[in-house]
């Protein structure tokens, strides 16, 4: 009983903690997404487009992408004609690339810089829609929909209406993100008092030795890849504070994650667009294993020559 009521505080209070950072932007997200600025960001990415192989109008998914959700842009992508490459490409950027503002707030709210998140978020998205551009000759025939379509994001005439249709919108973000973070967080207790933490950690051994990062991690890494970034933050909040997380294997574990995270959803969410899924979820693992261990290698490398300069320092100074 102890061990439940420990857990659901816990969910409770992670839930409370990220609700206060996804429910205003979420408001105001919506709410700019009715308004002029929303065609302005999508002339102003048009030129873009072209060059990673894309129509202009793609810019509206990645506009509603990247500031809404995944639905929206793919509610928008299924009202379009496009061919199976330009598909593939937007499915791929979107996979590395959505919901900045509030996965970006919750980063942030973990204790990490958004300009870097921000920056491997949208470099992994747009290298990668260049690099298939220039390889893939193939797929210019019309993409044909595997699903009924969700039908693109309908405008909302009026000033109430909106700011309804905004509020309801992020109360139900916020309870969404509620039904995940606590059972998530019950089970970890369990885990915990259980004594499964040590168990699951040597399980997870194999990925952090090659990533790079100490077991501590197991926990936060599982829960990004299974439910998302912004639910699998709610752990990383909670390992910082009492599994001793290390600024620089978080920042590692976030680098993974933002690669590859909530691979269930994120992944089988694109099935509607008639794409090979398996290809999908191969680009983003190999590519989250390989920036992490990159990363990893360089700081690793940047660390010991820090230490080697200060070592001969010190001879240095006792000399004086």
């Amino acid at each position: 009983m102890r061990t439940l009521k420990n857990g659901l505080l816990a969910g409770l209070q992670t839930s409370w903690k990220l609700g206060k950072i996804i429910f205003p932007i979420t408001i105001i997200v919506t709410i700019l997404s009715q308004t002029v600025i929303m065609d302005m960001l999508v002339a102003s990415l048009e030129p873009l487009m072209r060059f990673i192989g894309l129509p202009g109008e793609a810019a509206l998914v990645l506009v509603l992408g990247n500031v809404l959700n995944l639905y929206a842009a793919i509610g928008a992508m299924l009202t379009m004609d496009l061919a199976v490459k330009e598909v593939f490409i937007l499915a791929i950027m979107l996979s590395f690339s959505h919901n900045l503002f509030v996965e970006s707030a919750v980063a942030k709210q973990v204790g990490l810089r958004i300009s870097v998140v921000l920056a491997v978020r949208l470099g992994l998205a747009f290298f990668s829609a260049w690099v298939i551009h220039l390889v893939w000759q193939g797929g210019s025939e019309p993409a044909s929909y595997g699903f009924i379509s969700m039908g693109a994001p309908q405008e909302i005439e009026g000033f109430s209406p909106l700011i309804l249709h905004a509020v309801q919108t992020a109360f139900l973000g916020v309870l969404q993100l509620a039904a995940i973070v606590i059972p998530i967080m019950l089970f970890i207790q369990v885990m915990k008092d259980m004594n499964w933490l040590p168990i699951f950690s040597r399980w997870m051994t194999p990925l952090t030795k090659l990533l790079g990062i100490k077991p501590n991690t197991s926990t936060t890494l599982a829960s990004g890849l299974l439910f998302g970034l912004a639910y699998g933050a709610g752990v990383m909040i909670q390992a910082v504070k009492e599994d001793g997380v290390s600024k620089k294997d978080l920042y590692l574990v976030f680098i993974f994650l933002v690669a590859c995270h909530a691979v269930i959803e994120d992944t089988l969410i694109f099935a509607p667009l008639g794409i090979p899924l398996w290809p999908l979820l191969l680009v983003r693992v190999v590519t989250a294993i390989l920036l992490t261990i990159a990363v990893a290698f360089f700081w690793n490398r940047l660390e010991k020559k820090q230490e080697s300069e200060e070592i001969h320092r010190k001879p240095a100074a006792s000399d004086r």
